[in-house]
């Protein structure tokens, strides 16, 4: 089985990938710059099993913080507002960190 590539604390982009049917990254955070806040482990890559394969390997998922300013151009709301999604491997790369990222 694979190993996580992102550490908890490490920057990533989302990659803004073409992909024709289901997918499971919403399209405002394509391009966008996050944190890892968490390892989720192991899954079958649910953009595969939307069309019936069963078969590996697993892909690993995180859990990625964004602030809402960077993902909404006209955010009103306060700074410290953030989104927290769950995004698998295949769809991050690393990144520099954003301005508001803390150290670990």
């Amino acid at each position: 089985m694979n190993r996580p590539k992102f550490p908890v604390g490490a920057s990533v982009r989302v990659l803004d990938l073409p992909v024709d049917g289901h997918m499971r990254v919403p399209t405002y955070v394509r391009g966008k710059t996050g944190v890892v806040e968490r390892q989720c482990g192991p899954y079958l890559n649910p953009e595969r099993l939307a069309y019936g394969h069963t078969d590996g390997p697993a892909v690993q998922l995180y859990q990625v913080e964004f602030a809402q300013s960077d993902l909404w151009e006209a955010y009103a709301g306060p700074q410290s507002d953030r989104l927290y999604l769950e995004l698998y491997e295949h769809w991050l790369e690393p990144a520099s960190p954003p301005a508001w990222s803390h150290q670990r």
